[in-house]
């Protein structure tokens, strides 16, 4: 296993299997998606090339710049610009999103248990997300993938 930082400075976990799979659960309450945030994100496309050799492919618009990390040809993850209404104090980051049947009624549920909403449910072009923190401090996305 190794921590390392990529050259925006968000830190990445790597890790090669032996006893422990990796992510063999698909499908809802499973891993759905990791999104890098950044500021400056396109620099480092380039370092996840070489390191993970993942193409990058670019699927925004002008407006709204986002790429998909690929890997033989499968959408894996992502990265965008963070979000200027992030504080200039936090660094950039990978966003983890768990895969879920409903959104909506999800998000509630992780309120209820104590969770803080960062971002309320809302429809993005593949589905419908929210982003909520844990009551240790942890963030983490629920999403429902839909279609383009």
């Amino acid at each position: 296993m190794a921590v390392f930082q990529d050259p925006v400075g968000a830190f990445i976990s790597a890790w090669q299997a032996t006893q422990m799979g990796g992510f063999a659960t698909e499908g809802a309450n499973a891993f759905g998606w990791a999104e890098l945030n950044a500021r400056g994100a396109v620099g480092a496309l380039p370092f996840y090339e070489r390191v993970f050799g993942w193409s990058a492919k670019a699927v925004g618009t002008p407006d709204n710049p986002y790429t998909e990390f690929q890997l033989d040809g499968h959408s894996i993850a992502g990265a965008t610009e963070m979000n200027p209404m992030v504080p200039a104090n936090v660094p950039s980051y990978w966003q983890v999103y768990f895969a879920v049947d409903d959104v909506d009624a999800s998000h509630r549920k992780a309120l209820d248990a104590g969770a803080r909403e960062l971002v309320a449910p809302m429809d993005y072009p593949g589905g419908r997300l929210s982003i909520v923190q844990d009551p240790q401090g942890a963030a983490f996305g629920l999403m429902k993938f839909t279609g383009v």
